[in-house]
């Protein structure tokens, strides 16, 4: 499926035995699309390739053994010379796009790299001389890979947008495993083709040379697996050896590859090599049914494109890691304190097996220590446990033991009544004898191999060469004797369970002391804190008894009075226990507090503003101000009779402090107080002597009106969490999340907006996504395609979408049409009659838009 040993140095006779490959030789040329020459260091030049005549005007013959200033101008060797500066081990090639080599207004795009001792350059006709900016859309695609939520998404988008830039059929996502072999993880292509999705391609479909060499040159096209090549003149140098083309971006590709890509049916390729950590990770695989040529500047986009995506794939990678090793260090520290608690390892497995599952996921676990043995799950009996130790015993000491394949290193397992394939063993002591071992069952999967992986290659017609598969039908391997694989991160968990548990052994006793000392310091703290707290609400009631005397004409009146107080300091202790004495809502006490009055009518006392977070020291004097101003409201003030009603805006301050503002709205005239009882006095005082705020009071005829500061250390940087309001019956009905099916066609000449649009519109229920960005691209579509809904950009570069509008309307497939000018209706005029969505158009929009025109 990829670029089967198409980098092998040319002319090399290469021994592949260590690949499973037979020897082959390679000649030295390339691709049609360009041309080379290369120099010595003092610019002789050394070698060309027999097409430069055509493309550059140029003798071979005359050309080699000569100067390139006399084959260039000075002003182009001038050029080539200051690139050469910018080579380096790091940057292996430099580049110059669209350059008028010839002087004669031709331009060409060039290749630079430094190999051995020689110069080479290499020229590629300029397809196109229009204004570009492909590196432009490099920045949004990338943009569509960030917002990924995961590694998977996010090669998906990549896939999408590489075949966006480039053009291909298909584009596939392929990611190398650790035994070598390839799976295709990803995939966009065009609705006839045949998925590839899902299937594996065994490690010998790409040698390691070419591997090695994909590292180096990250970039390869096959513009036309039918194309002609060009040999390099003259073949060898003075000493035998051939030009070193390993660098060369045209250079030509084995005949052997050529065969392999037939075979598939693909007319051009390209890969893009995805290189993470210094090491090959993938593979963007370009399929085209048909030749494709992708120019230089173009592919140095997707270069680039490419970077970008490793790493946003780097960071997804270890963003993953990250979370996975937040979970495991925290199954991982429940287990550690429960086994520290004191617990015998054998008498507490049933109550631990669960952490140990959580950190490393099995079949069955074992636990073996001292002699005795527990176990939980799929595992042998304990007398063949016994004789695996004795087998775990032989390993490394102090090591973790691990293995997917038991029978292959360990044949008695065979001979046993356990079906266990996968071992990971753990030594929990100094001696290797005591163990928590994990246990995997065989696991016969039945893995998608394109072709079977143990017959890749035959005899071909030349003897026993490299020789393609002639068919790709999925070919299914039954995997024996095998588990699931113990990963990288399951064996650095059971590394750090080794560590963990030697230290726990050797410490459970002076731990435990430890435990029980702060137990009780704990527990002293405790005492003297309710001691205190105790104290201060006796003094505050005693308080409270005796001030509320003065102003009391009677007994029944003094009771009703502390009564009042005393249960407002109840309600406000309550919140605050509820709390477990942390921060408590503000919004909620005076909601208590209203309720206390007004019963079913608490809907009298409107809260405004913010949700600020009473600190404890501050709740009880609150408690007691709410309630006084809550009696007085009602006893006095707006809501004593059925209009009225308490407003009660709360604004925390830039600073942290917080303002309350409290209106009587609506009740009866209201006169300033003859005298000042104990209820004034706890509004109008306690806050500023026990809180150091401010509190104005105003008596107006409309209602009291009070304005309550409290300092911003009473007011905790917590949250009140917001509850969802409710939805009014008059708000606007939700558009269905399904609204569509089947193929959809997307036509815009914004390969951005194109991508954006294809998303909503798959979320609306698609199918399948075609986008075009010409009115060609689009009527080839209607004709190959079941389009059952079209969206269509009004303006097309130098073209409409009228044309198709007109296919649409005749065939009665529904379409919504996008424009960006104002004047949407004169633009619109001469289209069939639809619905018109203006750019920038939100998800929202766009699904109003195709809800009105499907229905």
């Amino acid at each position: 499926m990829t670029d089967e040993s198409l980098q092998l140095d040319p002319n090399e006779t290469v021994d592949l035995t260590n690949c499973d490959r037979e020897p082959i030789q390679f000649l030295g040329n390339v691709q049609s699309y360009g041309c080379l020459i290369a120099t010595s260091s003092d610019f002789m030049v050394k070698h060309v390739s027999a097409n430069v005549q055509e493309l550059l005007n140029i003798d071979p013959d005359a050309a080699i053994g000569g100067r390139l200033n006399d084959l260039l101008s000075q002003r182009m060797v001038h050029d080539l010379r200051t690139k050469l500066q910018m080579l380096n081990a790091t940057m292996p090639t430099a580049r110059v796009f669209g350059y008028d080599v010839l002087e004669n207004g031709t331009y060409f795009d060039i290749s630079i790299s430094a190999v051995d001792q020689s110069y080479v350059f290499e020229f590629e006709p300029k397809v196109a001389l229009e204004t570009r900016d492909e590196m432009s859309l490099v920045q949004p695609l990338v943009a569509r890979v960030t917002r990924a939520p995961d590694v998977m998404k996010a090669c998906e988008q990549a896939a999408v947008a590489v075949q966006a830039l480039s053009g291909f059929d298909r584009v596939m996502v392929y990611k190398f495993d650790d035994d070598g072999a390839g799976e295709v993880i990803a995939e966009k292509r065009r609705a006839h083709m045949k998925p590839f999705l899902g299937l594996r391609y065994p490690a010998s479909d790409i040698p390691k040379q070419a591997r090695a060499l994909y590292l180096r040159s990250p970039l390869r096209l096959i513009s036309d697996v039918d194309g002609a090549v060009s040999p390099i003149l003259p073949a060898t140098n003075v000493h035998g050896k051939p030009l070193d083309l390993s660098l060369c971006v045209t250079r030509a590709v084995s005949p052997i590859h050529l065969e392999y890509l037939r075979n598939m049916g693909v007319g051009a390729s390209m890969s893009i090599s995805i290189i993470k950590d210094g090491k090959l990770w993938g593979l963007f695989a370009c399929h085209h049914e048909a030749a494709r040529y992708v120019d230089f500047e173009r592919r140095t986009a997707i270069e680039l494109f490419t970077q970008f995506f490793t790493y946003e794939l780097i960071q997804k990678m270890e963003l993953e890691t990250r979370l996975k090793t937040q979970e495991t260090r925290q199954m991982h520290d429940n287990l550690m304190v429960q086994i520290s608690g004191g617990a015998d390892l054998i008498e507490g497995f049933d109550s631990i097996v669960g952490e140990l599952s959580g950190l490393i996921a099995n079949d069955g676990v074992a636990v073996y220590t001292d002699g005795r043995f527990a176990s939980h799950g799929d595992t042998p009996d304990e007398a063949s446990f016994r004789k695996l130790v004795r087998f775990l015993n032989t390993a490394p000491s102090g090591q973790v033991f691990s293995t997917h394949a038991l029978p292959a290193v360990y044949p008695a397992i065979e001979d046993q009544d356990a079906d266990v394939a996968g071992v990971l063993a753990v030594p929990i002591s100094r001696t290797p004898r005591d163990y928590i071992v994990f246990f995997r069952r065989e696991i016969v999967k039945s893995v998608k191999w394109a072709g079977d992986p143990n017959k890749p290659v035959t005899v071909g017609p030349n003897g026993t060469r490299l020789t393609p598969r002639k068919s790709f039908d999925t070919w299914s391997e039954m995997v024996r004797n095998t588990s699931a694989r113990w990963s990288e991160g399951e064996q650095m968990v059971a590394e750090g369970l080794r560590i963990s548990l030697t230290e726990i052994v050797l410490k459970l006793t002076d731990e435990a002391n430890e435990t029980r000392r702060k137990a009780a310091d704990k527990q002293e703290l405790l005492v003297a804190e309710l001691n205190h707290r105790v104290r201060n609400i006796l003094n505050l009631i005693q308080g409270l008894v005796a001030q509320s005397r003065s102003g009391a004409s009677d007994v029944a009146t003094y009771t009703k009075v502390l009564d009042g107080r005393v249960h407002a300091l109840a309600r406000a202790h309550d919140q605050l226990t509820n709390q477990e004495w942390s921060p408590s809502s503000l919004r909620q006490l005076i909601n208590v507090e209203g309720q206390a009055f007004l019963l079913n009518g608490n809907d009298r006392v409107k809260i405004t503003g913010d949700a600020p977070m009473l600190m404890p020291e501050a709740f009880s004097t609150l408690a007691l101000v709410i309630h006084e101003m809550m009696t007085n409201s009602a006893k006095y003030g707006a809501l004593t009779d059925r209009s009225g009603a308490v407003s009660i805006d709360l604004k925390v301050q830039a600073d942290g402090a917080l303002i309350i503002q409290w209106r009587d709205v609506g009740g009866p005239p209201v006169q300033a107080p003859l005298r000042r009882g104990f209820g004034s006095t706890i509004i109008e005082k306690t806050i500023p002597y026990e809180l150091k705020g401010k509190v104005e009071t105003r008596f107006l005829l409309t209602g009291f009106e009070a304005d309550l500061t409290i300092p911003s250390r009473f007011i905790s940087n917590e949250k009140e969490p917001v509850l969802p309001t409710t939805q009014s019956n008059d708000a606007k009905p939700m558009t269905p999340d399904v609204l569509l099916s089947g193929e959809v066609l997307v036509v815009e000449d914004n390969m951005v907006i194109a991508l954006d649009a294809s998303d909503i519109i798959s979320d609306c229920g698609a199918d399948h996504v075609h986008m075009a960005g010409s009115v060609d691209d689009a009527l080839a579509i209607l004709e190959k395609a079941d389009v059952s809904f079209a969206l269509l950009d009004v303006n097309l570069g130098d073209q409409t979408s009228l044309p198709i509008a007109a296919v649409l309307a005749e065939r009665g497939i529904p379409f919504v049409l996008a424009t960006g000018y104002g004047d949407a209706q004169s633009i619109t005029a001469n289209y069939p009659p639809t619905h018109v969505v203006k750019k920038p158009f939100t998800a929202e929009k766009l699904r109003d838009a195709v809800f009105r025109a499907v229905n």
